[in-house]
């Protein structure tokens, strides 16, 4: 079996929020990235930005790629709802316990898509059910910082005030909400000069959108980019004097052409003995009746081939996909059977998702396209 990859000893996503928080002075924080003391931070998520789609396309980000920076794995899975609940909480995603971007519970006995906290289909509010600080107690980056003395503001979409990944994984600091990109720009800039020492939080996600839908690379996606780097360019020239500014994204994306989609709708293989599909397209939770998953398993190498990395939960966490501690509430969202997309293929629903099959951009693997994101660090001199 193809080995796995994600290395979390030398420093990812997860460190970003607890390095900010020991440069500002916060107490029993740990800096992986020998960060300069500082008294005010921005952190600047831009979703769907991977590293090495900035590298091909500096010529249209000349300020981004002006900035001093290196590459981050993002951690497993490589998307939104797993890197900020990992940026939030200073954890990989075997500690906070969101897995994915949907995971079957078997509590509600459905596959919950956490992003909108709701079941998939039924399109339930579980956020009564799943209580979001229950799902995920600990305190966040935001929490550690406004207990300090830190003021923390969170810029993000005002439509995502009280949902349940924010109650989860943003929670703590004054709310912001933001209207557009521009707006939320603008907002990061008024609550930078907030306070004696402060943290912002600031969130873009039209990259992602135009990726997901248009593809990566693609022309609409170039331009998009040259629009989030002159944002990124206003946001750091508004900012305060001797404010740190950080720029980095939740995950990476790649091209996933019709031909190498399987459809688990229209293959009875990939069907049979399981309960529940989850996960994504390319990093998928395959759940199975008791007894079956071995079967399962065989069943889903011999449909997708040697381009996959296909194994039992206690193989993909032995790889250390989820970090090197997994809680029982995490292996259990998990699955029984793991499977990994290594090139370009992935596993849809056309009939249950249809919206989310058809889209050319799709993330959620270890291969460095999805995994790596920059870290990218600028200082305006005083």
């Amino acid at each position: 079996m193809t080995a796995l990859t994600v290395p979390y000893a030398d420093g990812t996503l997860a460190d970003v929020g607890t390095s900010l928080l020991a440069a500002l002075g916060v107490p029993d924080e740990v800096d992986r990235f020998g960060l300069a003391a500082t008294a005010r931070a921005c952190v600047f998520l831009v979703d769907g930005l991977g590293w090495l789609q900035l590298q091909r396309h500096a010529d249209v980000a000349p300020f981004l790629a002006s900035m001093s920076g290196r590459p981050i794995p993002a951690g497993f899975p490589a998307t939104t709802v797993a890197s900020l609940s990992s940026l939030g909480t200073g954890l990989p995603s075997g500690e906070h316990g969101l897995t994915g971007y949907t995971s079957y519970l078997e509590e509600v006995d459905a596959v919950m898509n956490w992003l909108a906290w709701k079941s998939v289909g039924a399109g339930e509010d579980l956020r009564d059910r799943i209580v979001p600080e229950v799902v995920q107690p600990r305190p966040t980056v935001w929490e550690r910082a406004a207990a300090a003395g830190v003021t923390t503001t969170i810029c993000t979409f005002d439509n995502f005030a009280g949902s349940g990944l924010t109650r989860a994984a943003l929670r703590g600091g004054r709310w912001g909400g933001t209207l557009a990109e521009g707006d939320a720009v603008a907002r990061a800039v008024e609550a930078s000069s907030m306070g004696f020492r402060s943290l912002v939080y600031v969130y873009v996600s039209a990259l992602d959108l135009v990726g997901h839908m248009r593809g990566p690379d693609t022309e609409a996606w170039r331009e998009q980019l040259a629009v989030v780097d002159r944002l990124a360019e206003r946001l750091s020239a508004g900012l305060p004097a001797e404010t740190t500014l950080v720029v980095t994204a939740d995950h990476g994306m790649v091209h996933v052409p019709d031909d190498a989609k399987v459809d688990a709708d229209a293959v009875p293989q990939l069907r049979d003995g399981v309960v529940a599909l989850a996960g994504e397209p390319r990093a998928r939770y395959v759940h199975c009746i008791a007894g079956a998953a071995a079967d399962v398993a065989a069943a889903w190498r011999s449909v997708l081939g040697e381009q996959w990395w296909v194994g039992s939960r206690d193989e993909a966490i032995g790889a250390g996909l989820f970090g090197p501690t997994v809680s029982g509430a995490a292996a259990r969202r998990i699955g029984d059977v793991v499977a990994v997309s290594l090139g370009s293929a992935g596993v849809v629903e056309r009939r249950r998702l249809p919206r989310l099959a058809s889209m050319p951009g799709q993330h959620g693997s270890v291969t460095d396209e999805e995994l790596l994101v920059p870290l990218l660090v600028s200082r305006r001199d005083g």
